[in-house]
């Protein structure tokens, strides 16, 4: 009887206690974190490959490729000077757990150069990505907390690497920024002639005008 009493008891001390509205203890979380890419309007670049060193010290290769997200509106005034929004991570980074640092071999098709190198992720830079996914933004807790963490790599002329991620209420942090130097292989270690994808005309128009932005990335 009296354990029945005490089980009674603690059945109702717990349906008292309050539900937390911003857990997000059985919403739906992705195994892994993603990635992505930007660069600045009209400086056209494209990845080759890229690599992670995770927190446990495994390196894996070849998590993600290709184009970057970019807006090359031609509205007249230099909009190829610093960053100017933040495009979404698509890509998962399967089998990693969160980075220690990250390799990115890419061209950069206005200046005809290639760059590659690593760019250390700082533990503040991880623990964004940790609470990301850890509750509901407090803004809209009607709403499923992120299903992963993420991060985007800015890339520039000059071998710059800009990093942002993203919090728990979805806004875009720019954190850590690098500076990797050239390839000495060029476009494709070499393969194909050394050569380049063709500059988009829209580019070509604002370099012209305007020239490449150094300094403002």
């Amino acid at each position: 009887m009296k354990k029945l009493f005490a089980l009674l008891v603690m059945l109702s001390a717990s349906a008292c206690q309050p539900v937390d509205p911003l857990s997000a203890k059985n919403d739906y979380r992705s195994p892994w974190w993603y990635i992505g890419f930007n660069e600045p309007a009209h400086m056209t670049v494209w990845v080759e490959t890229s690599a992670v060193e995770d927190i446990k010290g495994r390196i894996i290769y070849d998590i993600a490729a290709g184009v970057a997200a970019s807006s090359d509106n031609e509205n007249g005034t230099e909009n190829a000077r610093g960053w100017v929004g933040v495009g979404s991570s698509g890509m998962p980074v399967t089998g990693a757990d969160l980075p220690k640092r990250l390799f990115v071999r890419w061209q950069s098709i206005v200046e005809r150069k290639t760059y590659a190198g690593w760019i250390d992720i700082s533990e503040s830079t991880r623990e964004i990505m940790r609470n990301s996914t850890a509750r509901r933004c407090h803004e809209t807790p009607q709403y499923t907390a992120r299903p992963s963490a993420s991060l985007n790599l800015g890339l520039a002329p000059g071998g710059i690497i800009q990093v942002w991620v993203w919090d728990d209420c979805f806004r875009a942090h720019k954190v850590d920024r690098g500076q990797v130097g050239i390839e000495p292989l060029g476009p494709n270690q070499g393969k194909y002639n050394g050569h380049y994808r063709s500059i988009k005309a829209s580019s070509k128009r604002y370099i012209d005008r305007f020239g490449i932005p150094y300094g403002s990335w």
